[in-house]
């Protein structure tokens, strides 16, 4: 899988690539709408060469990490924040290997999750996300009348329910969720899921 997408961020430009956003509007929206602190620990998994990073630094955001497979996706970035790029936690590695040194307020992930297509994957993404968000988490997957592939690779497809019976079992509960069109470089579209989901905390 790492070598999968060290291939395609080493010879495709984001043009040429489906996922590509100029600006991340319902990811920040969704995030902004948590009314979250600016000091927050907000984690971008996937995040790959995205344009999130920028946009939470431009808004104050203070405590951000980017995660990806791919260190050349991370290096792009790098690139093109310039030295905003030490403002940055960068980590290369596999989500499903993930071993954090830190619990994270917000985890957002818009296009990696839907490529975890077996029942032992997805209860491994969701046992971490259990384990070290404290907050919220902010999600964008193909809906089910999204592509049923991405970059060569099958996909899970999600409904608003599946989504919140999924999350449901690691205690934390539906905010928003709705779909909406992506258009690709190209001028394709994709219809992707958004969901925003808050942990339930026990009160005493």
């Amino acid at each position: 899988m790492k070598s999968h997408w060290e291939t395609i961020y080493t010879t495709k430009t984001p043009e040429q690539v489906s996922w590509t956003q100029e600006v991340p509007i319902t990811s920040l929206e969704f995030i902004q709408n948590l009314n979250l602190s600016k000091e927050s620990p907000i984690i971008d998994v996937g995040g790959g060469d995205s344009k999130l990073v920028d946009h939470l630094l431009n808004l104050g955001y203070q405590n951000i990490t980017v995660l990806d497979i791919s260190e050349a996706a991370l290096n792009r970035s790098k690139k093109r924040l310039g030295l905003r790029a030490n403002k940055v936690h960068w980590i290369v590695g596999d989500v499903l290997d993930f071993v954090p040194k830190q619990s994270y307020a917000l985890w957002h992930d818009r296009a990696a999750f839907h490529f975890l297509t077996t029942e032992n994957e997805i209860k491994k993404y969701l046992s971490i996300i259990s384990k070290i968000v404290n907050q919220a988490v902010v999600i964008g997957t193909f809906s089910t009348n999204g592509p049923t592939k991405c970059s060569g690779l099958e996909i899970q497809q999600y409904n608003s329910d599946l989504m919140e019976n999924l999350f449901k079992t690691i205690a934390f509960f539906k905010v928003n969720c709705r779909t909406e069109n992506h258009t690709t470089p190209s001028g394709g579209a994709q219809n992707f899921l958004f969901c925003s989901f808050q942990k339930l905390t026990r009160q005493t």
